[in-house]
């Protein structure tokens, strides 16, 4: 790790105390307001998804200063990346320290959906439950079941490593066949609905992948289907899979991501089958830590001219 200190870094977003040191070992580091950056002229700024969106009116209003930003998360669309690219500004991101973090959330929530974790936590917060029967909230076991995954990236590799310890047989689909990964190849991410027991999405957002959760698609599921999302809200259409859901087409989801996050669709709150968490896939302080860890070497690697591999653009 290099010992070169930044002179100024403006950071416009919320972070732990014990992540926050580690920014503060290396930068000179200024908590405030993305409208603070024309008083402070940073030499770099630090953001996330929230509560700031770089669109290219905001980057066009940072000052001559900023030379980099470094976003604290793996997804960069909150960033106009044509505008700062205009700006000659280096935009850098987080990718592959969130994968054992994401991959376990992955595991909660296929066993969440798979054995009606909701139900069952509700039954005893709720003190409804009047003990132990043969028939009470009977779910599936994963030994034995497809899980085909949606984006064989680092983290779909990862759960597959661990939905193999679990019995579970692995098929996948990518524009072109992952390296790496012993799981079977489906071309058509279709075929692959129609074959799995669970499904998970692990893809980005994209013209190929938005909305590719329909009913069009959803109609091709057996009706044992679990659905999970880690990827983007926006893979799915909150209509059709709602729909599915509360008709029993498909079993059950688990979802971490949702569209329009923070504020989701209020109909997945009354669905028993629907296991749902607040997008805490990288919730862990050992991801939190090497995020930071990440964009502290690759900001002063930028600083002295050396190549970076989380460099966006």
């Amino acid at each position: 790790m290099t010992t070169t200190r930044a002179s100024k870094v403006l950071l416009v977003v919320s972070l732990p105390e014990a992540v926050l040191a580690i920014f503060q070992e290396r930068f000179d580091i200024i908590q405030g307001r993305l409208e603070d950056a024309a008083s402070i002229r940073p030499d770099a700024l630090i953001c996330s998804i929230r509560p700031y969106r770089l669109d290219a009116a905001a980057i066009e209003g940072l000052p001559e200063s900023v030379k980099a930003i470094g976003t604290y998360s793996v997804g960069y669309d909150h960033i106009d990346l044509e505008a700062a690219a205009r700006r000659n500004i280096a935009v850098f991101n987080t990718p592959g320290v969130l994968a054992n973090s994401v991959a376990d959330i992955a595991m909660l929530l296929m066993l969440g959906a798979a054995r009606r974790a909701t139900e069952s936590i509700a039954l005893l917060r709720q003190k409804s439950w009047t003990g132990w029967s043969p028939a009470q909230l009977l779910g599936v076991e994963l030994d034995g079941k497809t899980l085909g995954i949606l984006g064989m990236g680092d983290i779909g590799r990862r759960v597959a490593r661990r939905a193999r310890s679990f019995g579970m047989k692995v098929a996948y689909h990518n524009r072109t066949p992952a390296v790496r990964t012993s799981a079977r190849y489906v071309k058509d991410p279709r075929k692959l609905v129609a074959e799995s027991d669970v499904l998970l999405l692990a893809w980005p957002s994209g013209p190929e992948t938005r909305r590719f959760i329909s009913a069009e698609t959803l109609a091709l599921a057996k009706r044992t289907l679990i659905v999970v999302n880690i990827g983007r809200g926006d893979l799915v259409v909150d209509d059709d899979l709602i729909a599915a859901l509360s008709d029993g087409r498909i079993f059950a989801a688990g979802l971490d991501v949702f569209d329009n996050e923070p504020d989701l669709d209020p109909r997945y709150l009354a669905l028993p089958n629907a296991f749902l968490l607040p997008h805490t896939g990288s919730s862990t302080w050992e991801a939190r830590k090497q995020m930071a860890s990440c964009l502290v070497e690759a900001l002063c690697n930028h600083q002295e001219g050396k190549h970076t591999s989380n460099r966006v653009i």
